[in-house]
């Protein structure tokens, strides 16, 4: 699948600031739901999505009825599965907020991670 001019920009600044490796397209509820849904960016160690948001100002799928009522379906299905999805826009990806937000979110998911690891351990946990 073509990457968009936001996928190539966003995709650029997970470079830049050496974000762990991610996936392209990552089908996230195949298994579990069957459904082929696909992620733009994904995470799946942590179980996390990023949904890039093209074409929201010239009235694109996801901001139309029936576009929005299919990725609710999708966005829904993912919380489910214990997902966390980002909803990105270009403005996100030019301001910056979407890699701070994901660094965030990543952040905040290892370190629920360590925080099992530990739990499982019976270790406390250091900070």
């Amino acid at each position: 699948m073509a990457k968009s001019e936001l996928e190539q920009e966003f995709e650029f600044q997970l470079k830049l600031f050496e974000f762990p490796k991610w996936e392209r397209e990552y089908m996230f509820a195949k298994e579990a739901m069957g459904r082929r849904w696909r992620l733009d960016f994904a995470w799946p160690d942590y179980k996390i999505g990023v949904e890039i948001e093209g074409g929201i100002w010239t009235g694109g799928r996801h901001v139309r009825g029936k576009g929005f009522t299919s990725l609710c379906e999708k966005t829904n299905a993912g919380c489910l599965l214990g997902w966390s999805f980002l909803h990105i826009t270009s403005k996100h990806i030019a301001d910056g907020d979407a890699i701070e937000w994901l660094d965030q979110l990543y952040k905040n998911r290892a370190d629920m991670a360590w925080s099992l690891v530990c739990a499982l351990r019976d270790e406390p946990r250091k900070s």
